[in-house]
């Protein structure tokens, strides 16, 4: 990406009202300036008409100046505020183009607020996860990171590593010098103390992974006990075929819903049993192997026909308790006459908010972060079990590069790409 002027629609590419277009670069003002007339005062809306190359009005809409490095971008930056018409979107764009602009990439503008220091890398992915959010929990955890919260406590961490290199490298440069005797128990009890708290990250960032991709949850159980029922029961909507004939369900079928403010993808599996026709007996393999990888399973039975129970089930829903009552231990469920559903939906929740909120919010969520995170805790094991002090040295500043990785504190040129790519354009 080069430092040249671009633009970009932040409002969306569907018709609208008014449509927002972002103007960002080091000859922004001469490039608004041809279209516009004279720039307004800093940050305050003024009506302009808006003209082509050849002086043609396209539109009269809202033009605001924004002076680097108090915007976005750290850049000199404006918003042009036009009627949303696909004509007059495309008009504006080839008069920018015309005066000099380009069309932005994705993820553009905030690669710029990164590169200017208006945004470390975690606080950039907050964005791009804000502008994804679908549900409430998305939503709040995408605004901590955007703001900073995350961000904090890998500072943290980062400054404890800074204060043990620069004791380790006192025990180095000066080992004459009368340096306190505990000095060098007192920097192992620190390595370990933060090997031991970033591995304890790691794994709570699986929370934070949940909270951002969704959560799976698998309905197994039998052929006819009312799986597919559940299914579209939970759903609010028709989505699996619902049939008397065991067997009808041969293949996985997924369904999104938000429980607790999370996306779930809900899983009707085939009925499990043992059966000689290759195209249900893969289905059943199938309802296995997703059973096993989800990460929460309700396993249903018919509450009129007892039966063994998988020890793995996770949770047991009895169904048909319109015809018998729920055995002991199962959550008695009845699709026909609705009995049960509201309590059932209830312990899903309480589940869903047990495997995303247990200690609350996580600190990271993205597989970047925990394999950071994972570099630099084994390098602090390293550290530790070191023989000489100079190699100690060299595992903490490997850890300190993994670290600065999260953040973008340290050369991270091979990762900007895979951040930035994934933005909406004109962000």
């Amino acid at each position: 990406m080069d430092s040249g002027t671009i633009f970009a629609v932040a409002s969306g590419a569907v018709r609208s009202a008014v449509c927002v277009i972002r103007v960002t670069g080091e000859e922004s003002s001469g490039t608004v300036e041809i279209l516009c007339g004279k720039l307004p005062p800093p940050r305050r809306a003024v009506l302009r008409r808006i003209r082509a190359a050849d002086g043609e009005v396209i539109d009269r809409g809202l033009l605001l100046w924004m002076p680097g490095p108090a915007s976005y971008t750290g850049e000199d930056s404006a918003e042009l505020h036009v009627h949303g018409g696909r004509a007059v979107v495309r008009a504006v764009a080839a008069a920018l183009v015309a005066a000099g602009a380009r069309p932005a990439e994705p993820g553009e503008f905030s690669r710029r607020a990164f590169l200017h220091g208006r945004m470390d890398l975690l606080e950039a992915e907050g964005v791009a996860d804000l502008v994804a959010a679908e549900t409430e929990a998305q939503r709040r955890q995408a605004l901590r990171q955007m703001e900073g919260a995350q961000s904090q406590v890998v500072a943290g961490w980062a400054e404890r590593l800074r204060r043990m290199l620069a004791w380790q490298e006192a025990l180095i440069d000066f080992p004459d010098e009368d340096l306190p005797a505990d000095v060098e128990q007192a920097l192992v009890g620190d390595i370990r103390a933060l090997a031991a708290e970033l591995g304890a990250a790691e794994q709570d960032s699986r929370r934070g992974a949940r909270v951002r991709d969704g959560l799976v949850i698998a309905v197994t159980g039998a052929p006819n006990v009312g799986k597919s029922s559940l299914v579209n029961a939970l759903a609010e909507r028709d989505v699996a075929i619902v049939a008397a004939t065991p067997g009808t369900t041969r293949d996985a079928l997924e369904v999104s819903l938000e429980l607790a403010g999370v996306p779930v993808t809900l899983i009707d599996t085939a009925g499990l049993r043992e059966t000689d026709d290759p195209v249900e007996a893969e289905g059943v393999r199938r309802a296995r192997a997703r059973a096993e990888c989800a990460d929460l399973v309700v396993h249903v039975v018919d509450a009129s026909r007892p039966e063994a129970v998988p020890g793995a089930a996770a949770l047991l829903v009895a169904n048909k308790i319109d015809l018998s009552p729920a055995m002991e231990g199962a959550l008695g469920v009845s699709i026909v006459t609705g009995a049960g559903l509201g309590a059932l939906r209830c312990v899903l929740e309480g589940a869903v908010r047990a495997l995303t909120e247990a200690a609350g919010p996580a600190v990271l969520s993205q597989s970047r972060h925990a394999a950071a995170l994972r570099e630099a805790a084994a390098a602090l094991c390293a550290a530790d079990g070191a023989v000489l002090p100079e190699l100690r040295g060299e595992e903490l500043r490997a850890a300190m590069q993994a670290l600065g990785r999260i953040t973008g504190a340290v050369d991270v040129e091979a990762i900007l790409d895979t951040v930035f790519g994934a933005f909406c354009i004109g962000k």
